[in-house]
């Protein structure tokens, strides 16, 4: 199984590794995680067909398009898509629809190449739908699995965990400058 974002898509190695699974039927799971933008270039720029989905459907191979928001229907395309690999030999695409509503990494400030009126499009469909974690929250307490308590108890531990963490590995002695570029290829 191999996960990539909407940006490795634009890459000639993605073309490559689908033509060879399709063509040598590579009991592979490719999962792309489509969340509009490529760090800071959007999908509109990226390609104009239909997402990323269509391509493994030009390579022969069957794909699935999933809400990538929704664990659920990622975990049942991807049961889906592992019985196809298993039982056919062949490869299968899923591209999970999402989007990114922060910024790529530290040193990304999407506010650079989004407007106030796509952040807030997206932030009410969020609000209208909810989060994924939200999304599960209230699946998990309409069965009885979720205990406020003890959520509240895991949260803040690993909140002191991370920091804990954060504090630690900012008073480590940075590596020799020599080992830059040990085991780089």
């Amino acid at each position: 199984m191999t996960y990539f974002g909407d940006g490795s898509a634009s890459e000639g190695d993605f073309h490559s590794a689908l033509n060879f699974a399709a063509t040598l039927r590579a009991q592979t799971l490719f999962y792309c995680r489509n969340n509009m933008y490529a760090i800071s270039t959007p999908v509109d720029d990226q390609y104009a067909g239909d997402g990323i989905v269509v391509r493994g459907v030009a390579y022969g191979m069957p794909s699935l398009r999933v809400d990538g928001n929704d664990l659920f229907a990622i975990y049942a395309a991807t049961k889906a898509a592992r019985e196809i690999i298993v039982k056919e030999k062949r490869p299968v695409l899923i591209e999970a629809i999402s989007y990114r509503v922060g910024d790529h990494s530290t040193s990304d400030f999407s506010e650079r190449y989004r407007d106030e009126e796509e952040m807030k499009k997206w932030k009410d469909l969020l609000a209208k739908f909810s989060s994924p974690i939200e999304r599960l929250e209230k699946y998990m307490k309409i069965n009885g699995l979720y205990d406020e308590n003890r959520t509240k108890e895991l949260r803040k531990k690993a909140k002191f965990a991370v920091r804990d963490s954060l504090k630690a590995s900012s008073q480590m002695k940075l590596p020799p400058v020599e080992e830059l570029f040990k085991d780089v290829y």
